[in-house]
């Protein structure tokens, strides 16, 4: 973005004011960047901003959609990389009010643009937001035997603070295998794991085995053990 740009100096001003704590100084930045926009992606930009800024779902639901039509408006480069948290908004404002079966496909439509977000902190938060939304809006069948034997080699890593095991596998099994990648990802990780060989027999044992399901899904219904 062009920090010479009236508008997003304005945001990036109440960018610097939110992270201050003060909060009324931001929110009027942000309506000042809206009323000074001069054509529809200055006013998508704002609005973003405002949309952070609302009293309630009511308020964060109008700038979010004011936001995705000026978007979907726009429709070239520069604002590809807003729809994922756009459609994640709206869907957990949606939420907020209540209304789940409305919020179910906004997250839907977040997890097919995840893709456009470069690599870093702030795609692996969104990811993790959006499956968080997947799975409060539709958790899905029961686990499986293998995704049970999985979380009770979770549990003995927390109860050992097993530190590295977690900060591998965590990130992606807070995944969801609706979000295009999570399931792989996931699998990625537990080969990792295994490679190192450094678990107790057992724990790689077991480890092989949900391995074995995620590859071979018709092994996923094997007794766990």
């Amino acid at each position: 973005m062009d920090p010479n740009n009236p508008v997003v100096r304005l945001c990036g001003e109440g960018m610097t004011a939110e992270a201050e704590g003060r909060e009324e100084e931001a929110r009027e930045l942000f309506r000042r960047a809206w009323d000074a926009a001069s054509d529809d992606w200055e006013a998508c930009v704002a609005a973003h901003y405002l949309a952070r800024h609302q009293p309630g779902p009511e308020e964060t639901l109008h700038w979010n959609r004011e936001c995705l039509r000026l978007a979907e408006r726009v429709g070239d480069d520069r604002v590809r990389g807003f729809h994922a948290s756009l459609h994640g908004s709206i869907g957990r404002a949606l939420l907020e009010l209540g209304r789940s079966g409305e919020a179910g496909p906004y997250f839907a439509a977040a997890a097919d643009r995840l893709a456009d977000l470069p690599p870093g902190p702030y795609a692996d938060w969104l990811r993790l937001c959006v499956a968080r939304g997947l799975r409060e809006t539709d958790p899905g069948p029961a686990n499986t035997p293998a995704e049970e034997q999985l979380n009770a080699l979770v549990a003995a890593w927390c109860a050992r603070a097993d530190l590295d095991a977690l900060a591998l596998v965590l990130p992606a099994l807070r995944g969801d295998p609706r979000i295009p990648g999570d399931g792989e990802r996931l699998t990625i990780v537990l080969r990792m794991l295994l490679a190192e060989r450094r678990l107790p027999a057992g724990e790689r044992e077991t480890l092989t085995a949900v391995i074995a399901a995620r590859t071979n899904p018709e092994r996923a219904d094997a007794p766990a053990g």
